[in-house]
Parts: C-alpha cells; structure tokens; sequence
C-alpha cells in the first residue's frame, strides 16, 4: 500500500516535465515517473465520433507535457498523490479537472482496489464523488478494474494542438486582454449560464494561475458580454482555457474573432503552440477549431463507480 503525501502541484509538474523531457525526476515519495520505452498506448479512452472516426496515434511524452501545462494551468486547491497518481481537490469548485484521481504513470498499477478505496474515503471528506480521469496514462490494468466494476463513463473530451506558426495573422483585430479578473469572471457566468456563488471560485482559481495569463472579453455595447476567453502562457506553450460565446451571437463569427485574438496574443508572448481541451460532444467548438487548424492529439474521459 503506498504511502499518500501532499505535495505541491510545481512539484508533480516539475517531476512530469523532466519525463518528458527524458530526464526521469524522482517524486518526493515512494514513487517515481519512468520514462517509457514506447511512445503509444492502446488503451486511449475510445472516441465517440468528435474525432472524425480516425485513430490517433498517441505519442506519450506530448502527453506527459500537456498534462503537466494543463495542471499548472488550471490548479487546484488541493493536491495529494500516491505513487504516481495524482490527487486533485477543490471543494469550492465542482470541475472535475480539479477534483479526479490523474493517474501518471503506466506502469504503476500495485494495489489498484486499495489505493481506490483510499481515494473514495479522500472524496468523501471533502464530499465529492470518487472521480478517475482515464489518459493515455493510465494503466491498462486499472481500466480493465474499472472496466470490470462496472464504472460508468462520462465527459469525452479531446485535447487539440496547433502550431503557431503555421497560422496566418495577416488578417484581423489584435485585442488587448483586460487586467480586471472581476469584470472577467462575471462575464464568464453569465455566458456560461454559471450561478453567482461560482464568482469567488472561479476567480481564486484564475488568481492562483501562476504562469502569465491573457483574459478576454468581447462585450456589445447594448447587451454586454458577449463572449471569453482565458490564454495561459507557458513558456513555449499557451492554453486555451474558458473559452465561451453567447448563444445569442454564435454562428456570426464572433467565436473565430476571439480565438484569433487569444491565439495572436499567444504568439505575440512567444508561445509556438497552442493547446485546448473540448467535451467531444461539443460539435460546434470542435468545428471551429479545426477550422482554425487544431488537431488532435489524445482523449481522456472520467469514470465513475457505479452506484
């Protein structure tokens, strides 16, 4: 049974990226990231036909890099591992990226139904349900547990890549992202249709973003908001993070509009790619940024136990 730390979320990022980048850093605990032999896994959460029907490849040290940008940007309040599962809590806010169990490792499957339980009674203290998020990175016996205790599937999701370089802004608007974190977060709740007691969440989450951040708001002056979006920059980097139109102006291209300006700023504060995440159901968003020229790079989903 291994041992369960709380550790800080630099810490287990550091730890991913020197995977990565093949230099296998050693976790402040019992366990410790490999660098694997091979650069695909069969067991990539199967697709549910957002992804055209193809097969991708997926290739694990991009993975294990975008997994690592993706916590730092987007942090949780409260991390804890054990071995190379990652642990992520946030009880004032009910994203399931910042409240799931993140398994990093392949290889590490020891003790698969105790560690479980432990992680179940770990969620129930902070009165959450038990959440795995299931990557590319997850070990192929775990699935087949979960598969085999009939754990439910949801929330189909795509993590989408694109080179900036490869983009044309010779056309377009630039647009200065605004400083005010308030004015951000109340347009993002009332475009996403959010209740108000999500506002000090959201916006403790935005404030604890260490990387730099680019906030955009397109607002019309008679009915205000009309669409967000949240650019996290990286280093070489920059996610896509919040991005949100008002259903009262899709379709009008005020959503391509917006990603040209995150992705011009992006570019502009020396990120070469960008990256997002998207439920694979959401057909609209996947369009637009195909359109734009993202492409996929691997699935994950959450699984739940059964009731």
């Amino acid at each position: 049974m291994s041992k369960s730390t709380a550790i800080t979320e630099a810490d287990t990022v550091e730890a991913l990226r020197a995977v990565a980048a093949g230099r296998p850093r050693a976790l402040p605990g019992p366990a410790a990231f490999k660098a694997m032999d091979m650069t695909t896994n069969g067991r990539e959460p199967p697709g549910n036909g957002a992804g055209n029907g193809e097969t991708v490849a997926v290739d694990l040290p991009s993975v294990r890099r975008l997994e690592a940008v993706g916590f730092r940007a987007w942090p949780a309040s409260s991390v804890q591992y054990d071995g190379s599962w990652l642990i992520r809590l946030t009880a004032g806010h009910p994203s399931k990226r910042l409240n799931s169990v993140n398994p990093l490792d392949p290889s590490d499957y020891r003790d698969i139904a105790i560690r479980l339980e432990k992680a179940r009674r770990l969620f129930a203290q902070s009165g959450r349900p038990l959440t795995v998020r299931q990557t590319p990175l997850t070990p192929p016996k775990m699935i087949d547990h979960m598969d085999g205790e009939g754990w439910t599937s949801f929330a189909h999701s795509l993590v989408l890549t694109l080179d900036l370089a490869d983009r044309d802004f010779s056309e377009g608007i630039d647009h200065l992202p605004i400083k005010d974190i308030g004015r951000f977060v109340d347009a993002r709740i009332l475009i996403g249709g959010d209740p108000p007691e999500a506002k000090q969440a959201l916006t403790g989450i935005i404030n604890a973003i260490k990387p730099e951040c680019g906030l955009f708001l397109f607002e019309d002056r008679k009915t205000g908001p009309t669409a967000v979006s949240l650019v996290v920059h990286d280093n070489d980097l920059a996610g896509i993070m919040q991005f949100a139109v008002s259903e009262a102006v899709r379709r009008r291209g005020v959503g391509s509009a917006l990603l040209d300006a995150s992705l011009r700023w992006a570019r502009l504060k020396g990120a070469k790619k960008a990256w997002l995440q998207v439920e694979a159901d959401n057909q609209a968003a996947i369009e637009l940024y195909r359109k734009a020229g993202f492409t996929e790079v691997y699935r994950y989903l959450y699984r739940t136990p059964k009731v």
